[in-house]
């Protein structure tokens, strides 16, 4: 008898903790992602009624997808210029068609960075295992 009460507490208890668990449990419902939930524009009435009605779950030709919704509201898309953006923009003047292929030209100016400049972008590509260390003398 002294045996039995604490396995008949012990069953009683699993089995009501293995209740509260699985895929059926009271907390454990299907929701809507309320991410995904995007709010629907107002009913219009077009002026040309021969048009065609759209194809069913379609998107809405006026509105974009969630996520361009999402970054518009996020990011408030294109940001008017400053004052000074816009007069460095008006200094700077139009670019010249063919910049690019006058970029790689000899007689185009360029600046000298220096020597360190040059040995970074010379430098060898790689993992780095080869790799040394010169310390210069002042």
């Amino acid at each position: 008898m002294r045996k039995t009460a604490p396995l008949i507490l012990l069953a009683g208890a699993s089995a009501m903790l293995a209740a509260c668990g699985g895929d059926g449990g009271v907390f454990n419902r299907a929701r809507p992602d309320e991410f995904a939930v995007q709010r629907q524009a107002p009913l219009v009435v077009p002026p040309d009624f021969t048009l065609t009605p759209p194809a069913p779950g379609a998107p809405r030709p006026a509105e974009g997808t969630a996520s361009e919704q999402a970054l518009d509201a996020l990011f408030g898309g294109p940001a008017p210029r400053s004052r000074v953006e816009a007069s460095v923009i008006d200094r700077a003047g139009r670019a010249d068609p063919g910049i690019r292929s006058q970029v790689g030209d000899t007689g185009t100016n360029t600046v000298a960075k220096g020597r360190l400049t040059r040995d970074i972008v010379a430098a060898p590509e790689g993992d780095g295992q080869s790799a040394s260390t010169v310390i210069p003398s002042a």
